[in-house]
């Protein structure tokens, strides 16, 4: 009879999943992070021509155009930041693959482009908190703090398995 012995050598980035409170303070402040530069652009158009305002102001047209700026503004936050929104950087979260290796832009411009879907935000509602959006990138947002007790663990079994060789 032969028993396989766990190794420790890896992290296993499910245990460091970020919370589904966390993921909703994630979403407060970036949404409001959001709102504050859809603000300033606003002013900035109002002052270099008012009727673009009116044109804009329809209904669907100004939903449409918040949808791909939010889309677009986070996957370049999260591209530039290396995963991480400015709530991710409040909460010492970041978004990675599933492998816990980084995101390119791409998979960033994919993952945030699919936060369009109407109700993605109640599909992160559970634990664990998956969203539709990470499920269909192959994304997730894992918590800092874990993955360095992970890395820890892992150091602390690699040096005993090391002394008893």
């Amino acid at each position: 009879m032969e028993f396989k012995t766990k190794t420790y050598e890896t992290i296993d980035y499910r245990y460091c999943r970020a919370s589904s409170g966390l993921r909703f303070a994630n979403y407060i402040i970036d949404t409001l992070f959001i709102y504050f530069l859809v603000l300033c652009l606003g002013f900035v158009i109002a002052i270099i021509d008012p009727k673009i305002i009116d044109v804009i102001d329809d209904g669907i047209t100004d939903r449409i155009i918040g949808m791909i700026f939010y889309g677009v503004i986070m996957s370049f936050t999260e591209a530039m930041l290396n995963g991480k929104s400015i709530g991710k950087l409040i909460t010492k979260t970041k978004a990675v693959n599933l492998d816990g290796s980084d995101l390119t832009f791409e998979k960033a411009f994919t993952r945030n482009l699919l936060r369009i879907i109407p109700f993605d935000a109640l599909s992160a509602l559970g634990t664990p908190s998956i969203p539709w959006h990470d499920k269909w990138s192959d994304t997730m947002v894992i918590e800092e703090k874990k993955v360095a007790l992970q890395q820890e663990k892992t150091d602390l079994f690699g040096s005993f398995k090391n002394q008893t060789l």
